[in-house]
């Protein structure tokens, strides 16, 4: 299947990997078809969950345990139902990555992780209540400092 794209231009995609957001995601109910694109560019960290209905719409997300290896929020089992049957080898979480003009100032998500059953294609973005994440933690010494480590 062909999408267009804003950053990315007209590209090729295989339907069977569509990720549905049955609920859309948070400020973008009426969103749910995605796709997770790797652009090659990079550490190859950084993916990006770009919108199958909106051309525009792109986010790049990353795995906050690249970001803090111990990230582990509480989510209720009853939110994750919708998804099927969530276990450790088939749940990706994913944060989304806020880029400002600064770029130093960049920072993720953590308090709304994305959770993507691998299996099922189903995904939620959830709210964690948990004054132990920050919604901007700020991410970009860690991410100069993984590219560092990589280039070595």
């Amino acid at each position: 299947m062909t999408i267009e794209t804003k950053l990315f231009g007209e590209i090729e995609v295989d339907s069977s990997k569509l990720i549905n957001f049955p609920q859309g995601i948070v400020g973008f109910p009426e969103l749910k078809d995605f796709m997770l694109i790797h652009d090659g560019e990079g550490n190859g960290s950084i993916r990006w969950l770009q919108s199958v209905q909106e051309p525009a719409f792109a986010m790049p997300v990353v795995d906050p345990l690249s970001i803090i290896p111990d990230y582990n929020p509480d989510i209720e089992d009853e939110l994750l139902k919708p998804l099927g049957g969530i276990t450790g080898e088939n749940m990706l979480v994913l944060v989304t990555i806020t880029v400002p003009k600064e770029i130093e100032k960049m920072s993720v998500n953590l308090k709304g992780p994305i959770i993507i059953n691998s299996e099922s294609l189903k995904a939620a973005q959830l709210i964690i209540d948990d004054d132990k994440y920050q919604v901007k933690f700020p991410v970009y010494e860690i991410l100069k400092a993984a590219k560092e480590k990589a280039g070595e």
